[in-house]
C-alpha cells in the first residue's frame, strides 16, 4: 500500500485527509503543519502531524502540497524533489510564481480538482477526440475587486475557509492565478491584460465570443466567464474538422463552427486522487507552468500605497491584487505570490504595477527562483 503525506492543514488538506483515511489503495503518512500540533484537535489524524519536513519525507511514497503559499511551498518542494519523491499539488500560486524553476528537478504536477487541473484533463480528452481547443475557460460566479473586511470575514466564516482565501476568490486574484497557470501550461495566451472576463450566462455563446478573439490572435486563449447562473466548473470552446459537423449536430453539440465542452463541477480534494493514480501508474505530469512561461500574475495596488506601508501577504490582502499579464510587458514586476512581509520604500499609486524597485522583500529561494525564471524568459 502506497503512503501519501500532506503539506497543509487548511480546507483542502482537511477534506483530502478525510478521504485518504477511507481510501482502499493508500495510507496516510505524515501531515506537515506550521501551526502548534497540540492546538490542532480540529484536524483529522492530528497524531500524524509533524512540524519537521524530514519526518514527512522519510515516511512518504508521494507528497500532496496544498498550502496555497508559493514561498513556503518553494522551500518544501525543493527538499522533497532532492529526496526524489513525487509531488502532487493543489497550489496554482506555487506554479505561477516558481513552478517553472522545478520542472527539470523532479516530478511535480498540479492535480485535477481545482480549475487548472480540470481544464488540463479536459484538454487531453478533447484533443484525443480530435477537437482543437480555442478557449480554456474558467467560470466565476461573482467578483468585487475591492471587497470590505466585514464582508470577507462573514463569508470566510460561513464557508469555513480562511479570510485571505475568500478575499482572493472575491477580488479576482485567484481566477487570474488559475488562468495564468492554464495559459502557460497548455500553450495558450491571454487576449488582454487582466483577462476579458466576459459576462455571459451561456457557455457556448460566451465561449464563442472568446473563441473569435482567439481566432483573431491566432492562438488559444485562457480566460473566464462571469455568471451567477452557470455551474461551478470549467469549459473548453473548441472547433473540429468540417467533416464532423453533421455528427456533432446529431450529438446535440450545435451548428458549429464552435462547440462547448462543459464540465459542470470541480471537486477539489476528491479529484486529486485521479492525478495521484496517474503519477503512480507512470502517467507523468498533468499540468505545470512550462519551462518558458509567457504569462505572470503581476501585483497591482488596490489603493495608494506609501513609503513604509507593510504587506504581510499579498494574495487575499486589502492592499493589492493580482492580474494576468505578459511577462515581456512588465519587466521587474513582483508576482503576487512573492508579496509576503514586504515594506514599501516609495509611494505607489492605486492601479499601478508593483515592481521590485518599490519594495524591500526578504530573501528566499522563491525570489531567487523567480529571478532565474524571469532572466530565462526575457533573455537577460
Amino acid at each position: 500500500m502506497k503512503t501519501i503525506s500532506v503539506i497543509g492543514t487548511g480546507f483542502i488538506a482537511k477534506g483530502f485527509v478525510n478521504a485518504l483515511l477511507n481510501h482502499p489503495q493508500y495510507t496516510l503518512g505524515k501531515i506537515l503543519t506550521r501551526s502548534s500540533i497540540n492546538a490542532r484537535n480540529d484536524f483529522p489524524s492530528s497524531e500524524n502531524m509533524t512540524n519537521e519536513i524530514d519526518d514527512l519525507i522519510q515516511s512518504s511514497d508521494l507528497i500532496v502540497e496544498c498550502t496555497g503559499d508559493a514561498i513556503y511551498a518553494c522551500e518544501s518542494i525543493d527538499k522533497i524533489l532532492k529526496a526524489k519523491i513525487p509531488v502532487v499539488t493543489m497550489n496554482s500560486e506555487f506554479h505561477v510564481t516558481v513552478g517553472s524553476y522545478f520542472i527539470d528537478k523532479g516530478l511535480v504536477t498540479e492535480a485535477e480538482g481545482d480549475q487548472p487541473g480540470v481544464l488540463a484533463a479536459l484538454h487531453e480528452e478533447a484533443v484525443a477526440m480530435g477537437f482543437k481547443p480555442l478557449v480554456y475557460g474558467n467560470i466565476k460566479g461573482f467578483l468585487n475587486h475591492n471587497p470590505t473586511l466585514e464582508d470577507m470575514t462573514y463569508w470566510g466564516n460561513k464557508s469555513g475557509i480562511s479570510l485571505d482565501m475568500v478575499t482572493s476568490f472575491t477580488d479576482g486574484t485567484k481566477v487570474q492565478i488559475e488562468q495564468t497557470l492554464v495559459a502557460n501550461g497548455l500553450a495558450a495566451t491571454i487576449a488582454q491584460e487582466g483577462l476579458i472576463g466576459l459576462e455571459n450566462d451561456d457557455d457556448l455563446e460566451g465561449g464563442s465570443i472568446l473563441a473569435q478573439k482567439a481566432k483573431e490572435i491566432g492562438e488559444p486563449i485562457s480566460d473566464y466567464l462571469l455568471s451567477p447562473k452557470l455551474p461551478a466548473g470549467v469549459f473548453l470552446t473548441v472547433e473540429h474538422h468540417e467533416s464532423q459537423a453533421e455528427g456533432l449536430r446529431y450529438y446535440k453539440m450545435g451548428e458549429g463552427p464552435f462547440y462547448s465542452l462543459l464540465k459542470p463541477y470541480h471537486l477539489c480534494h476528491l479529484e486529486m486522487f485521479k492525478t495521484i493514480a496517474r503519477v503512480f501508474n507512470g502517467g507523468g505530469v498533468l499540468l505545470d507552468n512550462s519551462t518558458s512561461p509567457t504569462i505572470s500574475t503581476i501585483t497591482i495596488a488596490k489603493r495608494d500605497l506609501v513609503l513604509g506601508d507593510k504587506i504581510a501577504k499579498g494574495i487575499g490582502s486589502f492592499d493589492v491584487r493580482g492580474i494576468a499579464a505578459k511577462i515581456s510587458e512588465h519587466p521587474n514586476h513582483v508576482p503576487i505570490g512573492l508579496m509576503k512581509d514586504v515594506v514599501f520604500k516609495r509611494d505607489v499609486a492605486e492601479g499601478s504595477v508593483v515592481t521590485f524597485d518599490d519594495i524591500e522583500i526578504p530573501s528566499s529561494l522563491a525570489v531567487t527562483a523567480w529571478k532565474s525564471i524571469e532572466k530565462n524568459v526575457l533573455g537577460k
